[in-house]
């Protein structure tokens, strides 16, 4: 079942591409923009982390961590992170552990689903975006919904 706004997000405990551990309950109070992406260096992914590589400053400036999250492995994710300069972690999902624990969708029993979490300092699910074709939109999406929580003091 998929996880909604008002939903407390499961604890993320994940490696990233570089072998890091990244744990949701280490971030300190800080909001966390987690998107889910089907594939590693497929376009629609490719315009969403740049989207969001685009704007890692702004969100920065509004407290948020980001993390992407796929099955791909780590050396996909490396390769991915370096030919598109991402500078945020991507988080390796062995067997799609994480995507089920948040109920991310697939399309058509197939293709892996494309969904943005917005989560607050406190673990809530405030915002959660399920768009497959328009991957840059999970960029503006995020953006709206932290500004809204910043302007809630939270």
């Amino acid at each position: 079942m998929a996880l909604a706004p008002g939903d407390r997000a499961p604890l993320i405990s994940l490696e990233d591409a570089q072998g890091t551990e990244r744990r949701s309950d280490q971030l300190g109070g800080r909001p966390l923009v987690l998107f889910f992406y089907p594939k590693d260096d497929t376009p629609g992914c490719t315009a969403e982390a740049c989207a969001f590589r685009d704007s890692y400053a702004d969100l920065q400036a509004l407290g948020a961590e980001v993390w992407g999250v796929s099955g791909d492995d780590a050396a996909s994710h490396r390769r991915f992170a370096e030919r598109h300069g991402l500078p945020y972690p991507l988080l390796v999902d062995r067997g799609n552990a994480l995507r089920r624990a948040f109920g991310v969708p697939s399309v058509l029993g197939l293709l892996p689903g494309r969904v943005t979490y917005v989560i607050d300092g406190q673990g809530v699910i405030r915002h959660v975006f399920n768009n497959l074709l328009d991957g840059a939109a999970h960029r503006r999406e995020a953006l709206e919904a932290l500004r809204r929580l910043q302007g809630q003091g939270g």
